[in-house]
């Protein structure tokens, strides 16, 4: 995933959207279950990291790798489910929330992790 950010600084994932795949990426990737208690101790920036670090061989790395993809001979190769789901994508962005939004939707991501964190004592 980190390739995908170097060509273009947009990311080709949600974090709302796209947490179904984060869960299984972090499980694939690292071994490691978010719905644990271990991760209710997991940093913010810890997170961060650990979710650019993803490879393209992990659930989201696949979705990223097809969201990104813009050369002209590979996409006419794409499957009838890989124009779908970067066309919905496409769509997504279109759609995109303002930059107060974003950093709104982040602001309470980081403050439920912080809640999960001072629950687990």
């Amino acid at each position: 995933m980190r390739n995908q950010r170097e060509r273009n600084s947009e990311p080709y994932y949600d974090l709302m959207e796209d947490f179904d795949l984060i869960v299984s990426s972090f499980l694939s990737q690292y071994g490691y279950r978010i719905y644990s208690n271990d991760f209710k101790s997991m940093r913010w920036d810890e997170f961060k990291a650990l979710l650019s670090g993803l490879s393209p061989d992990t659930p989201l790395g696949r979705i990223v790798s097809i969201r990104a993809e813009d050369d002209p001979d590979i996409l006419k190769n794409f499957t009838p489910e890989q124009r779908r789901i970067r066309s919905e994508w496409r769509l997504h962005q279109a759609d995109r929330k303002t930059e107060e939004d974003v950093e709104h939707a982040l602001s309470e991501i980081l403050n439920a992790f912080r809640k999960m964190a001072e629950g687990s004592g």
